[in-house]
């Protein structure tokens, strides 16, 4: 605008330059469909994960049932940086989370506690899956007001390789209340505060569920109760009727709380063998009001390594009355050490519990997961078309098709096709193998030859599957699907060369591969090559690399103009490029001003890939161009709003062949 003038002096106007820069947009970003251990589970569950790290505490890391998670591992092992995961389930049987209720001293239903998984915006959503039946849930009032308030501990276990159980994670919520009104209220903090769990009020509000553990009466100000040194109080394990031995106090009493409770502990452990683990700890302060909290530690046999959850501790007075003294006679003192997800104990204070399980065929080896689990539901926004929500992804890998017959996987690669050719992304199609192994040369000829139909200019195949080293199995191979590896092998390739560049050759070495389950010659090299068949294969000291970079329609007798993936590659990254950076065209006046401002930023973009080297010419005349002017927007496409921009490349084609002409130099004839 004019500036407006009013008196004599110098005046400063900014006027805008007409530059919008046009930013490249990533390559490289994988998506992986499958069954996974953990993580949330239904709609736009899609989760953005930068490392193998956040992929083990988001979805439980390495199962030998999820194909995917070795191809998250290949991919992050070959260059990937980030990838989005969807966690997929069967869906005629679909997994289900551990839940428990817990119930307050009258045994009414108080609170229900879900497995769950983080969510959007800081919140956590249900995660069904087995995995939830390893939380243990602990109580206790140890609060700032002990009458009213409590605090609930949630702590994850996971089994080791060697089938021990460790604690992984633990979650603490202090002074909770259970008022929808309040500041505290424990519905609202730990729906919003946990990664565990989510919870639910079960019954009426402002009550509590019952203290875990066996716990003393209350203990005011530290005041140690009147116990006579060298009395006996009886002392009784759940679960073992015969077991019901005295317990010594010490001969002289300790002054503090923290002393008592390792001298009971000392004595408890001295017992009986089964009691080796036990605790005594005091909750609370000891400056105000305090409890002794008893656990017996005992060992599950159905879970090495873990605190069997529903033993409590029982006492009753032997010579003397220390039992009572210290409050441990009362109904309510005793309950189980802790609260299991999906294991009820209705004896104690404990409701209903759901088992969590992970969905498909209980029992057997077949994954729980299917073809309709994978595609999932577009309206629902489940499977595959959670990506319909990702801002951006480049590259699809749904390794389970391996494992699905032919017909299950033929529908899944249709539908993850058609996908990718919606959102300019490549699909790594991964060769099903349930009806027959398609590890031989005439196999994977054979059954490409069936499946025709699967050929595409946005979709690859590598050939053959790859043997990697499976720390479930105590390193033993393992056939892997080659999605997942080629997709870090892309990545890789485009950080270092650029998306031009064909992922293939000398320099694209397959990382964490062992052996290959097809050692290929160059004759049949040569035959799969012309059909679009991307070889895999092993050279001397370079080990496995990758040796073919055609799409599903680079068959030579196709003769596609995108017969090869980095040409296929570049022009979606330069589409959806162009697509983000013109944003800024819609509304503007639509005249000679708005179409000399698309040809600079456009072309300052193309221009900087020229530079780049990833076009083919010696000049931006011969490497591209952009035309947007009046011969390209006739004011019949004025008038209905159009704009049309017309943007031309020259790409770069790998040397697939390389011919060396050798001749002899012939010695001069005397003439």
């Amino acid at each position: 605008m004019p500036v407006a003038v009013s008196y004599p002096g110098v005046y400063i106007q900014e006027v805008s330059s007409g530059v919008r820069t046009i930013t490249g947009v990533a390559t490289s970003i994988a998506a992986f469909v499958d069954f996974f251990a953990a993580g949330p589970l239904g709609p736009s569950n899609a989760v953005r994960i930068l490392s193998f790290a956040d992929f083990e505490r988001q979805f439980g890391g390495l199962d030998t049932r999820s194909e995917a998670s070795y191809a998250i591992q290949q991919f992050f092992l070959n260059g990937g940086n980030e990838a989005y995961v969807i966690r997929a389930t069967s869906s005629t049987h679909p997994a289900v989370a551990a839940a428990i209720t817990l119930n307050d001293h009258a045994n009414a239903p108080v609170l229900t506690i879900t497995a769950a998984s983080p969510g959007p915006m800081g919140t956590s959503v249900p995660s069904p899956g087995a995995w939830g039946n390893l939380l243990r849930v602990d109580v206790d009032f140890g609060t700032t007001k002990p009458d009213t308030f409590f605090n609930l501990t949630v702590t994850q276990y996971q089994p080791t390789p060697s089938g021990q159980l460790q604690q992984v994670n633990t979650e603490t919520f202090r002074n909770l209340v259970l008022d929808g009104s309040q500041p505290n209220d424990a519905v609202s903090i730990i729906n919003h505060g946990s990664q565990l769990v989510t919870v639910a009020l079960a019954g009426a509000a402002n009550r509590r569920p019952a203290q875990t553990g066996t716990v003393s009466s209350a203990i005011q100000n530290g005041a140690i109760p009147a116990l006579t040194g060298g009395n006996t109080m009886t002392v009784a394990l759940s679960g073992h009727p015969a077991f019901a031995t005295p317990l010594t106090l010490p001969a002289t009493i300790p002054t503090t709380l923290p002393l008592l409770a390792g001298a009971l502990q000392s004595a408890l452990q001295a017992v009986d063998l089964s009691l080796a683990k036990a605790t005594v700890t005091v909750v609370g302060s000891a400056s105000s009001r305090a409890w002794l909290q008893f656990k017996p530690g005992t060992q599950d046999p159905n879970h090495p390594g873990m605190l069997n959850a529903p033993d409590f501790l029982s006492f009753a007075d032997g010579t003397g009355t220390p039992a009572t003294a210290l409050g441990l006679t009362g109904a309510a003192n005793a309950n189980v050490q802790q609260y299991a997800l999906g294991e009820a104990h209705p004896a104690k204070f404990e409701g209903s519990a759901v088992v969590g399980t992970d969905g498909g065929n209980p029992g057997t080896n077949v994954p729980p997961i299917d073809a309709a689990g994978l595609i999932g539901d577009a309206n629902a926004k489940t499977g595959m078309n959670a990506l319909l929500d990702v801002d951006l992804f480049n590259i699809l890998c749904i390794p389970a098709t391996m494992n699905l017959g032919d017909t299950d996987a033929a529908q899944v690669a249709t539908d993850a096709t058609s996908l990718c050719t919606t959102r300019r992304a490549m699909y790594l199609l991964d060769v099903p193998q349930q009806a027959a192994t398609r590890d031989t040369v005439p196999a994977i000829m054979h059954w490409l030859d069936a499946n025709a139909g699967l050929r595409s200019k946005n979709a690859a195949v590598y050939f053959p599957r790859l043997d990697i080293a499976d720390p479930l199995s105590g390193f033993r191979l393992r056939k892997v699907a080659p999605g997942g590896t080629v997709a870090g092998l892309w990545a890789r390739i485009d950080g270092a060369r650029g998306v031009w560049k064909a992922p293939a050759g000398t320099d694209a070495t397959l990382t964490g591969v062992q052996q290959l389950e097809y050692k290929l010659t160059d004759p049949e090299n040569g035959v799969l090559n012309p059909i679009a068949i991307n070889c895999l294969r092993t050279f001397p000291i370079y080990g496995p690399v990758c040796w073919g970079a055609r799409t599903l329609n680079g068959a030579d007798q196709i003769a596609d103009e995108y017969k090869y993936i980095p040409v296929r590659r570049l022009a979606l990254f330069i589409e959806e490029s162009l697509y983000r950076g013109t944003q800024w065209v819609v509304f503007e006046p639509n005249d000679t001003p708005l179409w000399a401002q698309i040809r600079l930023n456009v072309g300052a973009f193309m221009q900087t890939l020229f530079r780049q080297g990833a076009f083919q010419g010696s000049t931006p005349q011969d490497a591209y161009f952009v035309l947007c002017d009046a011969t390209t927007n006739p004011q019949a496409s004025i008038n209905l709003g159009i704009v049309n921009i017309v943007v031309g490349f020259a790409p770069l084609k790998p040397a697939e062949f390389v011919i060396i002409t050798i001749k002899q130099i012939a010695g001069q004839i005397a003439t």
